[in-house]
């Protein structure tokens, strides 16, 4: 059974309501889905899986990661991805002009070490409405077509 980790930050809980959508999708896709906040796993957590998910916010007019998954990101540097299929997803506010930057970055790092882009992006204004959410239903169902033509 195809195996998934969703590792996500959230301030308002935006991106909380994302990572709980895609987890869901995923599920009704049958694979094996875990869902957690990103101060409760480790980067090697994503080892032990097919598919790795970030969901995140941006930070601010300066688009920084969140505080709390600096150390998350940081540490994906120290290991191999090479043969993992990644998504990345987040909200973010239109207002500022690097609109989602902290899922571009993370998309960037996870290409750097190894891990196949399985869908593109998601990024939400806001709060998810309908278009969105049949965006990250699709952005599920991209991940689990990709992993299945790798295997």
């Amino acid at each position: 059974m195809t195996k998934a980790l969703i590792v996500f930050a959230s301030l308002t809980g935006n991106t909380a309501e994302c990572a709980d959508i895609v987890d869901e999708a995923l599920k009704d896709l049958g694979v094996d889905v875990e869902t957690v906040e990103c101060m409760q796993v480790e980067p090697e957590d994503l080892l032990d899986v097919d598919i790795c998910i970030i969901g995140t916010y941006t930070y601010g007019n300066d688009a920084n990661l969140p505080d709390e998954f600096v150390d998350f990101y940081e540490e994906l540097s120290e290991i191999d991805l090479t043969g993992k299929v990644f998504g990345t997803f987040g909200s973010g506010d239109h207002f500022y002009d690097k609109f989602c930057q902290s899922v571009d970055d993370f998309s960037d790092k996870l290409a750097s070490i190894g891990a196949v882009e399985g869908a593109e992006s998601v990024k939400v204004d806001l709060d998810a409405n309908e278009e969105d959410i049949e965006n990250l239903k699709a952005f599920a169902k991209a991940l689990v077509e990709k992993t299945e033509s790798l295997a």
